[in-house]
Formats: C-alpha cells, structure tokens, sequence
C-alpha cells in the first residue's frame, strides 16, 4: 500500500535527501520547496481516503504547519520529529492518529527503556509509532537519531524488533542512504522488515516508479507499506503520479 507524507522543513513543505539532513545549511541537499501549505497536502488525502500518512517535523519552526495538516485530517494523520511527554498529547489533540517518536527514546546511542514506558503510559501503545529509520553499517542496519547523524547501538532484527512491538502500534523505517534520492528501494532491507516485523510497517526511501510500489508489495508479501516522496508529481518529480499511486491502493481493496 502506498502512505504518503508531509515533509516539514523551516515552515515549508519540503523534500530532502535524508542524507544531507544533518549538514550545515551549504551541505543540505533539498528536491523540492512547495508553493503550498501543508494542509492542502492534508486535504488531498483527506479526500483520497489516504491514511496512516506522516507528518515530519524536521527541525524547529515546524509545529504551526504540522497542526494545519493535522486538523484539515483528523484521525488521518502521524505526527513525528521532536516529540517527548510535554508535547505529545497536543498533537493528538491536534487531530494525530498517533504520534511518532526517535530521539526521545533513543537516547545517548541506546534505546531508553524508561522513557519508552513513560510515553506509553501517558498516551498508550495503540497511538506510538516508533521510527526505527536506519543505515548500514557492515552487515547490520543500525538506528540512527538526531536527524539521521547519529548512529545508535540498536540493529535492527527478529528479536529486537519483537521487543519494541510491546510498545508501539506501528514502526517507520527510513531506509536513510536512499532517502530522498529516487535511486532505487532497498530491496534487502523491505524483505527483512517483512520477516522480522510482527507489526505493521512503513518503509520509506528511494521510490522512483510504480514498479517499486508493486515490487515492494510483491516483496513483503503485503506485509510493507511504502511511502513515496520525491518521486511524486505533487512534489515536483517526475517518476510517480499521485493518481496512480491512489488508483494503485484502490486496486488492493477487494471489491
């Protein structure tokens, strides 16, 4: 299935290639700067009956247009990017069906137990998304935090991903070395996630065609759904109409 996206950057509504989302301003690679505001992207897939879509703050200044997406599609939309127990209960009363955490739990290089448990306490696991975007290091596929520069101690796999299922509804993975890039789908990547995730999950990074929304469905099994970023007509690229990515999830549905 296709989940689409609202990538925020400084106000805008943004895509960037993940891998330069750290650098200073010279090194920061952007695809594409909207004319428009997030909540008419809200609307469209409001009106396409999209959901479980994404809203990413990336970085600060990012909160007025993440809550215009968020009330144009109550119940329709995650909420991600800086999001700690202070914050976490306004954008699910903003209208986030659930909120989508990194930093806050991943914290020093390891995963924060404690503070995992917090937030589930105070908000429940059926609204957490857990965003376990990774890189590669050697054989293993490490978290990374801190706007994908920091690698973690946490290698994603069959048990680890199991242990975090206790606290989360669903995860995220940004497959980051491709972010943004529209260079291809990490193949190895969906095809592990399909086997070692006992929940649903998203992956994102690297969409170039309709053929990589079909190959990922072929690949999981059904199991990935995949978000589509730069590709996308309705973000300037070339590779992927959105009516086709719509028309594509309708197709999925038994008549």
């Amino acid at each position: 299935m296709f989940r689409p996206c609202i990538d925020l950057h400084e106000g805008k509504v943004k895509q960037i290639v993940g891998g330069t989302l750290g650098s200073e301003m010279s090194g920061l690679k952007t695809n594409f700067v909207s004319e428009r505001p997030s909540c008419w992207y809200a609307e469209l897939y409001k009106r396409d009956d999209l959901k479980g879509g994404h809203v990413i703050m990336l970085g600060p200044g990012n909160e007025a247009a993440a809550v215009d997406a968020l009330n144009a599609y109550p119940g329709g939309l995650q909420a991600g990017g800086g999001i700690n127990p202070e914050n976490a209960r306004s954008f699910l009363e903003s209208g986030a069906s659930h909120v989508i955490v990194t930093s806050y739990v991943f914290r020093d290089g390891c995963i924060d137990w404690t503070r995992l448990e917090e937030l589930v306490r105070l908000v429940g696991k059926e609204r957490i998304v857990l965003d376990l975007s990774c890189r590669l290091r050697g054989n293993d596929y490490y978290v990374v935090t801190d706007r994908w520069r920091k690698f973690t101690d946490f290698i994603l796999g069959p048990k680890t991903m199991n242990s975090l299922s206790q606290y989360a509804d669903e995860f995220l993975v940004h497959a980051v070395d491709v972010e943004g890039l529209c260079s291809g789908i990490d193949e190895a990547l969906i095809q592990k996630l399909a086997e070692w995730s006992p929940i649903p999950t998203t992956y994102a990074g690297g969409a170039r065609s309709m053929d990589d929304l079909e190959r990922v469905t072929t690949l999981s099994n059904g199991r990935i759904d995949l978000t589509i970023g730069s590709a996308l007509d309705i973000f300037g690229g070339s590779g992927i109409r959105y009516a086709d990515a719509v028309a594509f999830n309708k197709s999925l549905i038994p008549e």
